[in-house]
């Protein structure tokens, strides 16, 4: 029986288990790696991190545009030869450099002075640099200076080695623009704090051309390779100035372009969904098979129990019928067990019966806990006559007035009778439940007229009790 309990409960567990596995690991699969779920995951990423590349950009024009009117830098461009002003220069962007750090949260990789025809006059940290012509380099620099406007934009240069995120602000004395004030932070740098401030993935920048420029350094090859792949999809984000999603094997991913860098039509930025909406959801599932394997020890350990309760008196009652059958006439069970105790007392009294053997049927105090019968209440009632006060042949009770007792009515004389015999039984701890009222009435009447048959003369009955028993005295009228 026990391992048929274990068995069964195993099984069940086992069928909801597993059920709720496939169901949930389904349900996870679909939701969590749905493609337009995935694009317009990578959408909201590539525009979180666009605006937050801009912001910084444009926090960084504002800081070098105060930086610009201090009266420092218009001091370095006011000097008398080239190598005063060089020097002067070069004094400023480390002074800018060092304030940079703190102000902005990130380590500037250049700072620089360039003059209005956008030749460098000094940076930070070195002398060299001294004189080359930037605005050649980078066209909408060479505007900026023109028009001394401050603005950003990415300055890629491989001859140059340049890979930065410019920001510039103009240098103005009372009259004209006297030069730029231009900080440059490397690009990688610069979108690694932009991946961990938005998606918390890589993020790339692609050139027009569909080239990759740089990228935070924890985009994957296959993000590189699907946005190679894609190419067309990024020049498309660039010309019409939208943010576009695309997908390429196993890659998803979308491109938007840098407006306010630059033209806005020459780098765009791209973010690359995740495998999954929710990277755990694999663990769920596998939370399930877990906790199934902790209901299966809970089944067999439970199983275990139960069956014990149950298979140790069933084995206790097959060994003692057993004996019953090898000749141990006198074997009884004795079983205080909550299920199977009430079936050891009924075998018990059905041993005693098929052996003859009388049942001790009295309470602790000594008296009989069987009810009687309906086919011995008339021999009670015989007992209770023949055992009364009245003389030889039912002569009179000279203690009830026979008088009130002869006038009162048929039936209320028996319903009285019956609630007076049936009250005096039960002080005596008697039981009364197989006594109706219509059997004791033909009782009473039939006795009745046996009385008058042999005494000729009518008669009553009164109930007495004598503290042992309950007798019927006969009060002749």
């Amino acid at each position: 029986m026990r391992n048929k309990i274990i068995a069964v409960n195993a099984v069940i567990v086992l069928i909801v288990g597993l059920l709720a596995f496939a169901i949930v690991r389904t349900q996870l699969a679909a939701e969590t790696s749905s493609t337009d779920q995935l694009k317009r995951s990578a959408q909201r990423d590539v525009a979180g991190a666009a605006a937050q590349l801009q912001l910084d950009a444009l926090r960084t024009e504002r800081w070098l545009a105060m930086k610009a009117q201090e009266p420092a830098t218009r001091a370095a461009l006011g000097k008398a030869t080239p190598e005063a002003r060089g020097d002067a220069a070069r004094q400023l962007c480390d002074q800018i450099a060092s304030a940079a750090s703190g102000a902005l949260g990130a380590k500037p990789s250049i700072v620089a002075v360039v003059d209005n025809a956008g030749k460098i006059v000094g940076r930070n940290g070195s002398d060299l640099n001294r004189g080359d012509d930037i605005g050649s380099a980078y066209p909408a620099f060479k505007d900026a200076t023109k028009t001394a406007l401050p603005g950003s934009d990415v300055w890629t240069d491989k001859g140059r080695g340049d890979q930065f995120i410019a920001s510039y602000a103009p240098v103005r004395d009372e009259n004209s623009a006297k030069g730029m004030l231009v900080i440059g932070i490397a690009i990688n740098d610069a979108l690694a704090r932009v991946g961990d401030i938005t998606t918390g993935r890589g993020v790339l920048l692609v050139s027009a051309a569909g080239d990759i420029v740089a990228n935070s350094g924890n985009a994957g090859e296959d993000v590189k390779s699907a946005v190679k792949a894609s190419a067309q999809d990024v020049k498309n984000s660039l010309s019409t100035g939208n943010i576009v999603a695309s997908a390429a094997g196993d890659v998803i991913f979308a491109s938007a372009p840098l407006a306010g860098m630059g033209d806005g039509k020459r780098t765009a930025i791209v973010a690359a969904a995740p495998p999954s909406l929710l990277p755990a959801a694999n663990g769920i599932p596998l939370s399930i098979l877990g906790v199934m394997a902790l209901g299966l020890i809970l089944v067999v350990a439970g199983g275990w129990f139960l069956g014990n309760y149950v298979s140790r008196p069933i084995a206790a009652l097959e060994e003692g019928l057993l004996m019953i059958l090898n000749g141990q006439t006198d074997k009884r069970f004795e079983l205080d067990h909550a299920e199977l105790g009430g079936l050891a007392f009924r075998i018990d009294q059905l041993l005693n019966q098929l052996m003859g053997v009388e049942e001790d049927n009295t309470d602790d105090e000594g008296r009989v806990s069987k009810a009687p019968t309906a086919a011995n209440f008339g021999d009670a009632l015989s007992v209770d006559k023949s055992g009364g006060s009245s003389t030889a042949g039912g002569a009179a009770v000279s203690n009830v007035d026979a008088a009130k007792l002869g006038a009162e009515p048929v039936d209320a004389y028996y319903a009285r009778l019956y609630r007076e015999y049936i009250t005096a039984k039960k002080a005596l701890g008697e039981q009364v439940d197989h006594i109706s009222d219509a059997a004791f009435k033909t009782r009473i009447q039939g006795m009745e007229q046996d009385f008058t048959a042999k005494n000729g003369r009518p008669v009553r009955y009164h109930v007495q009790s004598n503290g042992k028993e309950v007798v019927l005295l006969a009060v002749p009228l």
